[in-house]
């Protein structure tokens, strides 16, 4: 079983680790500026998949009050597109707030506390970068769903 985590937005990402919370692989949602590559997106992660059966995870997210209109527009774009990417896969997926998987890990909203705990569980997964939190945070969401299953 594989478990994989969605971080969505246009500086999301996914990550996916196996039933023992072993690294086996992570990317970007991919994008022009306007719009989410679903079909690259799920490409790749089905290239990770490999047939495998997969539980998916999805950061249940909203717009902030201080976000302007066209902003919200774009980013509930980008949700929508990461929802659409998880139901072609015809595998069940969960939609969790982050105050719930974040609480259970021991996070806060503190992204740069997501690329430590990160780094420190999966050494060999590409987070050398700052803006490697989404492909942090979603593995981590990920590694919370294989928690819940155990």
């Amino acid at each position: 079983m594989i478990y994989v985590g969605v971080d969505p937005g246009f500086s999301g990402a996914w990550g996916m680790v196996d039933h023992h919370g072993k690294y086996v692989s992570c990317g970007d949602m991919l994008h022009d500026d306007k719009y989410i590559d679903s079909r690259m997106v799920h490409a790749e992660m089905a290239q990770a998949l490999d047939k495998q059966d997969a539980e998916f995870v999805i950061e249940f997210v909203h717009a902030m009050p201080q976000q302007g209109v066209s902003s919200t527009f774009k980013f509930g774009m980008a949700y929508g597109a990461a929802i659409a990417i998880l139901q072609r896969f015809k595998s069940p997926f969960h939609a969790v707030p982050p105050r719930v998987w974040k609480k259970a890990m021991g996070l806060d909203s503190d992204k740069a506390k997501s690329l430590d705990m990160a780094r420190e569980l999966w050494p060999l997964a590409p987070l050398l970068r700052k803006k490697d939190n989404g492909r942090a945070e979603a593995l981590l969401m990920a590694e919370w769903l294989r928690r819940e299953n155990v």
